[in-house]
């Protein structure tokens, strides 16, 4: 079974009258983070999707950039987003039932704030309202005000593109605890690990921006320093 079919289940199961929220609430299981997870990308994308008083179909288009959505499950993607859009709740009402669900793995947490990022600059312009959105989003998930900044450096075109701020590590680190800082990002970027965390298969594309960003980062340190 398809981890579209298993939404598909997921959202029959919800009561009459329940709104996408409340599909959380039923997810708790380790076995069905990973369905968790893509709801939630799907869901949290389709209030930012507004954020900025425009949907646009650069920014429905990203889910299949970061889902690997066969023609044939493209309906089940679709009625999650539509449902999110049309959900009387807020995004932060979302955010904290994710933030619950994901509670003990902070990694998935950041994880989903990677593809939310990568929904945000899929029109190729990031508005101010989708900053304050993913901002209120990384607090509700923990996410420190640094881990935050990284994670925008290696995203947002506009942000400093300093190579410390995309690793997370201050200038005057000495090259050895920059070199384990850049090693421990690419463990947490493999697929493998991804997967443990709850993040699906269809979703592994996440880990490549992420990748390139910490290793661009980290090429550019060695070679200042060695210049």
């Amino acid at each position: 079974m398809t981890i579209w079919q298993r939404i598909t289940d997921a959202l029959a199961a919800l009561a009459n009258g329940e709104g996408l929220s409340a599909i959380f609430d039923k997810l708790r299981t380790e076995p069905e983070h990973s369905v968790g997870f893509a709801i939630a990308v799907i869901a949290l994308g389709a209030k930012m999707a507004k954020a900025d008083g425009l949907v646009t179909r650069d920014e429905v288009a990203a889910f299949r950039e970061v889902f690997d959505i066969p023609q044939a499950d493209s309906e089940s993607a679709a009625r999650v987003f539509n449902l999110a859009r049309q959900d009387v709740a807020g995004f932060d009402s979302y955010a904290r039932k994710i933030a619950a669900m994901f509670t003990d793995q902070p990694a998935a947490l950041s994880d989903l704030m990677e593809g939310l990022f990568h929904i945000a600059l899929a029109d190729g312009d990031y508005h101010r309202a989708e900053n304050a959105f993913l901002r209120e989003v990384a607090l509700i998930f923990g996410m420190s005000e640094s881990d935050f900044r990284c994670m925008r450096a290696r995203f947002v075109p506009d942000a400093r593109r300093d190579p410390y701020t995309v690793l997370g590590i201050p200038a005057d680190a000495a090259l050895d605890d920059i070199r384990a800082r850049w090693r421990a990002l690419v463990r947490e970027a493999h697929p493998d690990l991804m997967i443990s965390r709850g993040v699906p298969e269809e979703a592994i594309r996440l880990a490549e921006k992420r990748l390139i960003a910490i290793n661009e980062a980290w090429d550019e340190i060695v070679a200042d320093r060695a210049a």
